[in-house]
């Protein structure tokens, strides 16, 4: 029975993890084989012989489910901790993090997510925290001049002028650029809407000569057409001004000029403002040419100085990063209106088509396509509308379809924007610097081979390093009772006799076992005793022969 007990504690291992104990056969360990566990050694460095166990200073409650995986075959994610922590303690262990239970992939991989939109985010740039002066010379490239103390004044304005016109919470003085290109933008804006209504506009009067009835010349005046009041043009070009002068000063004090060009806010600006000279242009020479208000069109580019907005509203790119993130679910959604549409226009044409129905409104197919897509998204002007029973019934699945089709993507795009916007006033309240954790290799004693360096360790466990180990009482100098061996006699010397009396001596353990251990490097082996009379005798073995003195 003891032999069985101690074949069994010869198969099992124990495992500290972070001050937890742990406690399994060294056969479960080796199911998982080119894994940590698996290549355990008394050798490591991380083995106590005192203790006999293992210590690993790593998260106690990731490795449970670490050694259940070992034990049943089923790694399983734990909730109460991150993603990422637990992928770095898989990675220490040597296990592969794809072979997390399908019951536990969902929550295992929101962090990945999470981590996606924080990348994103980290792109907007939605931070109003000031750069140091050493990110601003990396930023603007003139690093090595800063740090060799030879910066230009020019290379110390520009970042300013930057900040000003292009990062509105950066001061105070940037606030109030920002709230004049706002003021602009809405000017410019609300003028192009405005000179379109008939009371702002001025007709244009001609003097036209005709001929009366009886042959009589007569001055008739004709409205040919109406222009805007005057009032908008002088409004445009203050605003566009303003705009030229905002383009030209944010292209030269731009970090990056490429980045700075190929920006889709700044090619809406570059246009809406091209077209306001191009505008001009054909005002001046080719207003005498036919169809020349059409060129007018093309000035509704102007419109899209709203976007323009983004640069002072984190929540209008939130709003635009939402609508790229859902294109996957917007494409779904157009593909199936589509798909609807197709298909109950081609119903309902046929339909109305049954029955006799004098005022049949489905001429066609293509106008079937107008109702089905009127229909499938819940407008319904009521232009259109189907007269027979058959055409009503398709016009009721027309409408049921396009309210599914229409809700099943939709609370996706709400879940992204809730999932920016909340990540976004997280980051908001983070603390801006983070406090800098050193990272500090533990220092471990090397240790000593052979059946004398481990009777060392094993009396003191300083020496591998286990200073707060409880064993280290065991450091401590004990002392033990040895019967000396007496040789006494009172007239001869080549006679042995018994003692007439004996003394029992304390000697250090540790102190003979350091003599043991310093003369065991010059291969002597001393041996002490001490005789009746209290004197020491001392034997000294050699490898050519034992000398006594």
């Amino acid at each position: 029975m003891t032999m069985n007990i101690n074949m069994d504690s010869d198969h099992r291992v124990v495992l500290n993890v972070g001050g937890i104990r742990h406690e399994t056969y060294k056969a479960t360990l080796k199911k998982i084989p080119a894994t940590r566990l698996s290549r355990l050694t008394e050798a490591l460095g991380n083995y106590d012989p005192i203790l006999n166990e293992y210590f690993f200073d790593r998260h106690p409650g990731v490795f449970a489910q670490v050694l259940n995986y070992y034990r049943t075959g089923k790694l399983h994610y734990p909730t109460d901790v991150c993603g990422p922590l637990f992928e770095e303690e898989l990675e220490f262990w040597g296990l592969d993090s794809n072979q997390v239970e399908p019951c536990c992939w969902m929550t295992y991989t929101q962090h990945r997510d999470t981590q996606e939109t924080l990348a994103v985010l980290e792109r907007l740039d939605l931070d109003t925290e000031k750069p140091t002066e050493e990110e601003l010379a990396r930023k603007f490239g003139y690093e090595d001049d800063y740090f060799n103390g030879t910066v230009s004044w020019w290379q110390l304005m520009k970042p300013q002028i930057w900040s000003l016109f292009d990062e509105p919470y950066s001061s105070n003085a940037a606030k109030i650029v920002g709230v004049i290109s706002v003021f602009f933008i809405c000017v410019s804006i609300l003028s192009f809407c405005l000179k379109t209504h008939p009371d702002m506009r001025v007709p244009v009067i001609r003097n036209i000569t005709v001929k009366t009835a009886n042959g009589s010349t007569a001055w008739v005046l004709d409205k040919t057409q109406t222009n805007a009041h005057v009032a908008f043009f002088y409004i445009e070009c203050v605003c566009n001004a303003w705009f030229t002068l905002e383009i030209m000063v944010r292209f030269i004090s731009s970090p990056q000029k490429c980045e700075f060009i190929t920006s889709s806010v700044n090619i809406i600006d570059y246009i809406a403002t091209l077209s306001f000279y191009v505008d001009l242009v054909l005002q001046k020479f080719a207003s005498h040419l036919e169809n020349a208000d059409i060129l007018e069109f093309f000035s509704i580019i102007r419109i899209m100085r709203l976007f323009k907005l983004t640069r002072h509203s984190s929540g209008l790119k939130i709003l635009i990063q939402t609508f790229r993130a859902s294109a996957k679910e917007l494409t779904l959604l157009v593909f199936f209106l589509v798909l609807g549409i197709v298909i109950f226009a081609s119903l309902v044409y046929y339909a109305e088509r049954i029955q006799a129905n004098p005022h049949n409104d489905f001429n066609s197919i293509p106008l079937g396509l107008w109702w089905a897509l009127v229909t499938m998204t819940t407008v319904g002007y009521g232009d259109m509308a189907p007269k027979t029973y058959i055409g009503m019934f398709v016009g009721a699945l027309c409408a049921l379809a396009g309210v599914l089709t229409i809700a099943l993507p939709v609370p996706v795009i709400v879940s992204n924007f809730a999932m920016y916007y909340s990540h976004t006033q997280a980051r908001a309240k983070l603390p801006k610097k983070r406090r800098r954790i050193i990272p500090v290799e533990q220092l471990r004693a090397p240790r000593v081979t052979g059946p004398i360096g481990a009777s060392i360790v094993a009396m003191c466990p300083k020496n591998v390093g286990l200073h707060t180990n409880p064993a280290l009482a065991m450091c401590k100098p004990t002392f033990e009772v040895r019967p000396p061996a007496v040789n006494s006699t009172p007239n001869s010397t080549n006679s042995a006799a018994p003692p007439a009396t004996s003394k029992s001596v304390l000697i250090p353990r540790d102190a003979s076992i350091g003599k043991f251990n310093n003369n065991n490097n010059n291969n002597n082996n001393n041996s002490s005793t001490v005789n009746a009379n209290g004197n020491a005798t001392v034997t000294s073995k050699t490898e050519s022969g034992n000398n006594t003195k």
